[in-house]
């Protein structure tokens, strides 16, 4: 290549927060995964009902932005670990309301807490106005 190029894919945005993500996500992945063996979906989904309570699968998909199969999958896989219920809609048998079992709620309380200590620790170094500004760009940013 003859030409020089000026592109910097360190400051390229996607690229810098897809390596921002991956990074900030290990510690919390390495909880979720070795005391529960859950995968990145079934947290989410985790998290959902904790925090939402009863839902439908569309639902949380639909708050996480995530396809149905890997929701699909997800809830079936916590539903087999007995982490949440699955109640048949008495409507609409297609759809299934689903709700976190005592199990499910105490993985919920206790990685939402690791949850909050990954939180502070990914702030640390800034202060609480650089940590406001960041999270309100990024939410702009998440649209």
């Amino acid at each position: 290549m003859s030409e020089k190029d000026d592109f910097d894919l360190q400051l390229f945005l996607p690229y810098l927060l897809n390596q921002a993500a991956e990074e900030s996500s290990l510690a919390f992945q390495r909880v979720y995964k070795s005391r529960y063996g859950m995968l990145r979906t079934e947290w989410r989904v985790l998290f959902h009902l904790g925090i939402y309570g009863r839902m439908t699968a569309t639902e949380i998909g639909q708050r996480a932005r995530t396809h149905k199969t890997k929701i699909s999958r997800a809830v079936q896989r916590l539903a087999e670990r007995r982490f949440l219920r699955r109640d048949p809609d008495e409507r609409d048998r297609r759809v299934e309301h689903l709700e976190l079992t005592p199990t499910g709620l105490a993985a919920y309380r206790d990685l939402r807490a690791v949850a909050q200590e990954c939180d502070a620790w990914l702030v640390r170094d800034l202060s609480p106005d650089e940590t406001g500004q960041l999270r309100r760009l990024l939410v702009r940013l998440a649209g």
